[in-house]
Parts: C-alpha cells; structure tokens; sequence
C-alpha cells in the first residue's frame, strides 16, 4: 500500500491533473467554480513541483559510484541492463525482456476505454558497469523508461512499458554487498561454533581428544581440542573470505527515492528540472487566476 501510494504521489509530476481540472473550470463557468478549479491547480502544482524538484535534487547530488567500489548506502550507478538468469516475459507482448508494466483496456458501450488490468514484474535483473554486476530488486521503485508500445486487438487496447537486454541503466537505491568481504563472522563466532559441534557428537570427541581413556576430557585434553577447534575455524574463515562478493541494490528502508530508468543521469535530471520549472510557471499562473478572479476581474 505504501509504495502504491508514493508511485501514485511521483505521477503528479506528469499526471496532466491541472489541465482536467481547466477544462472542468470552462465547464461550470461561474466565479466560485473557478475559484475552486484554480485552488485545485494551485493544490496539485506544489506537490507535483515538489515531487520533480525533490527528484532532481537526488539525481545531480547524488554522485556516480562504481559496483566494485562502491561504499555500503545509498548509492547513484549506471551501466547496461543484463537479465539475472533467463530474461522474463512481457504480460502482453510475450517478449523478453528485464522488466514490464502493462495496461489491459476494454471499450464499453459509451466507446470509452475502461482499464480491466495493470501489474508489473518484480522479477530481479542485473546492472553491469565493467567493474560489477549488481543485482536490482526492482519491488517499490518508480522506474522510467522510453520502452512504451501500444496496439489494440478487437475491443481490447493493450499498453505495455519495458526495460530491456543492453538497455543504458540508471539505478539510485541502496547498496549492499554480500559474500566475503562483507562476511560477519569472527574467528571466535567460528570457535564456538566448531566447539559446539563437536560437543554434539560426544563420542567423536571422546575417541580424538580423551588420550588417557577416563571416559571425560582433563584440561589438558580440553587444552588440545580447543587448539584443534582454532585451527579449524580458521579454515572456515578463510574459506568464507574467499567466497565472491554479490552486489545487490534495492528499496531504501529510509524510505528515500529508489529510482530506475534507461535514460542517462544527465537526460533524467534535465527532465525533472524541466518539470519543475513548469509546475512552478503553472502554480503561479494558478494564483495569479485567483487574484484577478476575487478582485472582481471576471464574471
């Protein structure tokens, strides 16, 4: 429900919403109706250039970090889009690629469009920049892309959106690595763990450490099978160092932008700059509609 309602809140930026609420002024063409209307515009314009400014800000302050390198947080990466095993299907289309949004529409008997369906994939896919690949869990992001195909069968009009294989990668969200470098055990987590092991098959223990044969360990025999449990715990150890690292980047818990796209840092922040200086030209134009509409400059 959260990430429903912070996608639903992203597309004020590009919704269109003040010019349904122009038109509705034309429609009533009285003083409070428009009054009303130019409220509503002015409402929606500062959330929606709050939302563009909100995201350009993270986009150009967020500088580019490298898979390989890149420190454990929130991050700015961009590469090409690879699948994470087999590409997935398209909903409508059938074709493959990393990830989908679809529509399904029908006509009704007033010729109007009616959605009967929407989803998206949640399917991971990968980033490669040339030094790494990271794994993108694409649940809860707000993903743009230039991929839009549209066609209509019968009464049915389908709309799908795609990343694809190869595509340019733009991905912000939070960055984790998994594997050796970033392995949390300790040597002594290991001991104890080699130790209690071996406690659990008593009579292993007994027949490599109880050298006089009294059916328990003296110190001395304890003394030994402690160095034995260092000796192999340091072979864990270095065998979980040794294991590679696995980048992954997903939601922020912090809740901060999680963005994906196939347009460069550079195109995206262009277009919500773009959209904020819109949105700022609309809430002032909005305002200075209900100024000279309650000093009595119309109707």
């Amino acid at each position: 429900m959260l990430n429903s309602l912070r996608q639903q809140y992203a597309q004020l930026i590009t919704s269109g919403g003040q010019l349904i609420l122009l038109f509705a002024g034309f429609q009533l063409e009285n003083r409070e109706g428009w009054l009303w209307t130019l409220s509503g515009i002015a409402l929606i314009s500062v959330f929606a250039w709050y939302s563009a400014l909100h995201r350009y800000r993270m986009i150009s302050g967020t500088p580019t970090s490298r898979v390989a390198s890149a420190a454990q947080g929130y991050v700015e990466l961009v590469g090409s889009g690879r699948a994470h095993g087999d590409p997935i299907l398209g909903k409508c289309s059938m074709l493959p690629c990393l990830w989908y949004r679809y529509k399904i529409e029908t006509k009704n008997h007033k010729n109007e469009w009616q959605t009967e369906s929407t989803g998206q994939s949640e399917a991971p896919f990968c980033l490669d920049d040339g030094s790494g690949i990271c794994v993108i869990d694409p649940r809860g992001a707000e993903i743009v892309t230039r991929h839009k195909d549209i066609w209509q069968v019968a009464d049915h009009r389908y709309t799908e959106w795609k990343l694809i294989q190869n595509d340019p990668l733009y991905a912000l969200g939070e960055f984790r690595t998994l594997g050796g470098s970033n392995n949390p055990v300790t040597r002594n987590d290991l001991i104890k763990q080699v130790v209690s092991e071996w406690k659990m098959d008593n009579a292993s223990l007994m027949q490599r450490f109880d050298l006089d044969g009294s059916g328990h360990l003296d110190i001395d025999e304890w003394m030994l099978a402690r160095q034995a449990a260092k000796r192999e715990a340091d072979k864990r150890l270095a065998a979980a160092r040794a294991e590679p690292d696995v980048h992954f980047l997903r939601q922020p818990q912090d809740h901060r932008l999680f963005l994906l796209g196939n347009l460069s840092p550079e195109k995206l922040a262009r277009r919500y700059a773009i959209w904020t200086w819109l949105h700022l030209a609309i809430l002032f134009g909005a305002l200075g509609g209900i100024a000279w509409i309650s000093n009595g400059y119309a109707f």
